[in-house]
């Protein structure tokens, strides 16, 4: 929902439901010598919802005993209304009963005054909420606008993931569910000239558009050749991914990253990682394998080398790649999911799932107790179909 704007800075609109004029007379001259108060009235309570749309107050002054209409009900009938329910409501009332004031306050009210109240005191009220309020609304409309950028920025990193892959020898997918904040999550896969597929998956640490930003700079570095080291080479990719985007230039953010090559015709995958969560192989029998990531945190501390490993693969293996946004799960009983956890949820169901990706994500949303993640999460899987050297 969109919310509203504010109303002009230092502008404070003033509504006031009463049936009797006389006091409505007595406010007005109350309020009239600041031109900083823009004020109204109600006579007809039946009327107040229509006259505060109309109005747009910024504080609403409501008397209890009306004709026609409960004055305890009215502030309910604010309080439920999607346009006033917001807005500082004092009730403005002739009964001084503690049950009376429990119960406007039980209903929504923000505050109470006994009629008339000394002038100093209404209009120190009346100013004192009318800010909050102001400031309510500069807040939401603060939220709205980067709930807007972060669902642009969410859209645009939708928008340039690789598609699947689905070649006679090997097909790649992934699945990528943005938070609600937005983290840094990226991954892609390709082949090189010569046949070896390339597949990575990074996460910048932090949440909003300047972690997404930096994953997708990332990315094009590493898909664009711009990297100026050999491509078939995870541990210089990754030092060279290291130098080139330290955290000292980057406002403090890292990334974890874990990246391999897979050469079907030698039957080997070769993997380095920095900092991310362990790989899991899937061996066409059913046995998992976890390929672990060795090195540190990618650009946080410069000049640190980084090692690889590698691992034979054979015709009929599957290769899941994913960040700790799946993993790390904040459970009902307050605690954090495990690694090893979710290991054994792959080992036990995921691997023999129709779709094991969707498989992951039901069983986190169901471990969570909820449909949204606390951080990006992404999932890719690989899958050998043709290893020349099995």
């Amino acid at each position: 929902m969109t919310h509203e704007s504010p109303p002009k800075p230092d502008r404070h609109i003033v509504l006031l439901v009463d049936d009797q004029a006389i006091i409505g007379e007595a406010v007005r001259r109350i309020l009239a010598p600041h031109a900083d108060v823009e004020y109204h009235f109600c006579q007809d309570p039946l009327k107040a919802i229509e006259t505060a749309h109309r109005v747009s107050p910024t504080v609403i002054l409501q008397d209890l005993v009306m004709p026609g209409k409960d004055g305890l009900d009215l502030v309910l009938e604010f309080r439920a209304d999607a346009q006033t329910r917001e807005i500082p409501l004092i009730v403005l009332s002739s009964r001084e009963e503690p049950v009376t004031k429990a119960e406007a306050f039980a209903r929504g009210a923000n505050d109470y005054l006994v009629k008339l109240p000394d002038p100093i005191e209404i209009l120190a009220r009346i100013r004192h909420h009318s800010r909050g309020y102001r400031a309510l609304l500069e807040r939401n409309a603060a939220y709205d606008a980067l709930a807007a950028e972060l669902a642009q920025a969410s859209d645009y990193v939708q928008s340039i993931l690789p598609k699947p892959m689905a070649d006679a020898d090997i097909a790649a997918r992934g699945a990528f569910i943005p938070s609600a904040s937005l983290g840094g999550d990226f991954f892609g896969w390709w082949r090189l000239p010569d046949g070896r597929i390339v597949v990575f998956l990074i996460d910048v640490c932090g949440h909003g558009v300047g972690p997404a930003l930096l994953s997708v700079s990332v990315s094009n570095a590493l898909t664009t050749g711009a990297m100026g080291v050999d491509p078939a080479a995870p541990a210089l990719v990754l030092e060279r991914l290291n130098n080139a985007f330290p955290m000292t230039h980057h406002k403090g953010m890292y990334f974890t990253s874990w990246y391999c090559v897979i050469d079907l015709a030698a039957g080997t995958l070769t993997w380095a990682g920095g900092g991310h969560p362990p790989a899991l192989l899937v061996r066409a029998g059913g046995a998992v394998e976890q390929l672990g990531s060795q090195g540190t945190p990618t650009g946080m501390i410069p000049d640190v080398p980084f090692s690889q490993d590698v691992v034979r693969v054979r015709t009929g293996d599957r290769l899941f790649v994913y960040s700790d946004g799946i993993v790390e799960l904040l459970l009902p009983s307050g605690t954090v999911g495990t690694h090893s956890e979710f290991r054994s949820f792959v080992a036990s169901e995921a691997i023999s799932a129709a779709d094991p990706i969707a498989c992951m994500l039901d069983h986190a949303r169901d471990r969570q107790g909820g449909p949204s993640f606390a951080d990006d999460v992404s999932i890719v899987e690989v899958t050998l179909r043709a290893v020349a050297a099995s």
